[in-house]
């Protein structure tokens, strides 16, 4: 006698959502970020675009004068260009020593057997700490008269020397290297090894290792930090605020673009000129941006490609 076996009914096939319905699903997923860039981020920009083009003191309506506010700008206000040749003087000399340094200690740290965790959070900490207020203070009076650099050195409180005040703030921003320095440590660690190992071989030492290999391995990366870098020594505030009590003194030498900028808008209550200056300075980083990527096709080396 022949017995059967009833086979399991088989699960009918889960339907298939239309196309619009999960469109709709991932737009509700999507709306608060959509919301915040709308609110928070598209609205202001137009606002501030269209107070560029007015006289506006923050308690009047705002009134509609064209071009004068850059006009004004560029041939009328010599503390503008002042607070230009101050920022891009703080750029060239805080990113590269920044970068210098953020490098020099992932070559230490990759080295490390012992303790790399404990070093690398250490160094990481000034990132999280150096753009606070409270540490900007405590850099005002390490490098003020009587402060912990000039009983050291005898060198005198360089925040009241119009010739050193500048590198003390550029100095607070180096000592922030933690973010780049966890990046090309990242890097360093994904260079094959055995790319040494041939190199030592062939009797290269370590200088000519770190010429040849490590700085065109690790090029992506140095370009990424330098991007990122750049852009936000472009837009540095808390530490001259602090440094130069707001003022951006000794004789206008810490006056960088965003504090002229927020004295401007805040202090004189001219929000349509430092609306203006708001836009000329998004533009200067988009150009200088753009430069930056346009040169990186002569010397950022991307080895899945094989070219430069």
């Amino acid at each position: 006698m022949t017995t059967t076996i009833a086979r399991p009914a088989e699960a009918p096939p889960a339907p298939v959502r239309p196309k619009r319905q999960r469109e709709g699903a991932a737009w509700v997923f999507l709306s608060p970020w959509v919301l915040g860039a709308i609110g928070l981020t598209l609205a202001p920009m137009a606002v501030s675009l269209y107070l560029s083009f007015t006289d506006y003191d923050l308690f009047n309506p705002p009134r509609w004068v064209g071009l004068r506010n850059y006009t004004q700008m560029f041939t009328e206000d010599p503390r503008y260009w002042r607070s230009v040749v101050t920022t891009l003087t703080y750029v060239v000399i805080a990113v590269p020593l920044q970068l210098a340094l953020a490098l020099a200690v992932a070559l230490a740290l990759k080295s490390m057997r012992r303790g790399r965790a404990f070093y690398r959070s250490a160094f990481y900490a000034p990132s999280l700490l150096g753009a606070s207020m409270s540490i900007a203070l405590v850099w005002r009076a390490v490098f003020n008269d009587g402060g912990t650099v000039d009983n050291l050195f005898g060198t005198g409180g360089w925040v009241n020397e119009p010739g050193w005040s500048l590198l003390a703030v550029a100095l607070l921003t180096v000592w922030q290297f933690g973010a780049p320095m966890v990046i090309f440590l990242a890097g360093l660690q994904q260079i094959p090894r055995e790319l040494y190992e041939a190199a030592a071989v062939d009797g290269a030492g370590r200088w000519r290792q770190f010429v040849s290999i490590t700085v065109p391995m690790l090029s992506p990366v140095l370009f990424f930090n330098l991007v990122l870098q750049t852009i936000q020594a472009f837009q540095v505030f808390t530490p001259a605020f602090a440094i130069s009590a707001g003022k951006g003194g000794p004789a206008d030498s810490t006056l960088v673009y965003t504090m002229y900028l927020y004295d401007r808008g805040f202090v004189a209550s001219h929000m349509g000129y430092a609306s203006a200056m708001a836009w000329v300075l998004l533009v200067v980083i988009g150009v200088v941006t753009a430069v930056l990527f346009r040169t990186s096709r002569a010397w950022v080396f991307y080895a899945s490609e094989g070219e430069r």
